[in-house]
């Protein structure tokens, strides 16, 4: 029985990682790079490895996202469509668990109720600590601070997921601040939408709003102060916020657009 924990670069799964350490010495850890990731989340992923004292394995697809991007007639992946996430990450994690019994680990929480993209394999069983032990949001930024390897940098400039920088699951903040943060990254999610027109198709990450549209200063500057807003209204109907959650700088509500998400690649 083989023991596997998919790590995407973000808090949960590099917290049940942590977590699960001692209890499971002889996990396997694994990351699938998309080859779209930020660089902010190889670092972590490096930082993470010094902790847990074993190499990280990274699968790397064997063909790239520009690959299916032809295959699939050059529609962008979408949350109606998100062959992203089969091709470039399930398909990479059941080819390097292979055909025999593997317990796979995963990091959803005791607080949250959002289902997501995983193997459905049937020599692939599924098991939830967080969740078992009752662990919550809490509890993760707890173990992430106290072994010394804290939250995902690019949460530092606002990006509450992992995964590919253009992720169409992004908040319209979150791609503001990847315009500050990494324009050139920005200016590669803009080409991707400009050739989606050769295709047949006008696509935009945002669904309705282009990139070339929300990098207007006028709109940025909208969107900051929308999103200013909305922070502050949900302040104001909270009571008793967890010191943890101050100290870490984080909203639970930051949570909420993640739950439509997939599992692999976000937790």
């Amino acid at each position: 029985m083989r023991h596997v924990l998919s790590l995407s670069g973000g808090k949960d799964s590099a917290a049940l990682a942590i977590y699960i350490r001692d209890r499971v010495p002889e996990m396997e850890y694994v990351f699938h790079d998309t080859d779209k990731e930020l660089p902010e989340t190889y670092d972590y992923l490096d930082r993470l490895a010094a902790i847990l004292g074993k190499p990280i394995a990274r699968t790397s697809p064997v063909d790239t996202f520009d690959h299916w991007l032809v295959v699939y007639g050059g529609m962008l992946p979408s949350n109606h469509r998100r062959w992203c996430t089969k091709m470039l990450k399930l398909k990479p994690f059941e080819k390097f668990v292979g055909e025999g019994p593997v317990i796979n680990y995963v990091g959803l929480r005791a607080d949250e109720n959002r289902v997501g993209y995983i193997s459905t394999k049937p020599n692939i069983t599924a098991v939830y600590p967080f969740q078992d032990d009752g662990l919550v949001r809490a509890d993760i930024i707890r173990i992430l601070e106290d072994s010394g390897l804290g939250l995902p940098p690019y949460m530092e400039w606002g990006r509450s997921r992992s995964g590919c920088y253009f992720c169409f699951y992004q908040q319209k903040i979150e791609w503001v601040r990847l315009k500050e943060r990494h324009p050139e990254l920005y200016e590669r999610a803009k080409k991707y939408e400009e050739r989606s027109e050769l295709y047949g198709e006008k696509f935009y990450w945002c669904q309705n709003e282009s990139l070339a549209e929300l990098e207007q200063p006028a709109r940025m500057e909208e969107i900051r102060t929308n999103w200013i807003a909305s922070q502050e209204r949900n302040r104001t109907r909270r009571k008793n916020v967890p010191l943890v959650e101050i100290l870490g700088g984080l909203e639970p509500e930051d949570d909420q657009h993640l739950r439509d998400g997939c599992l692999i690649c976000s937790l």
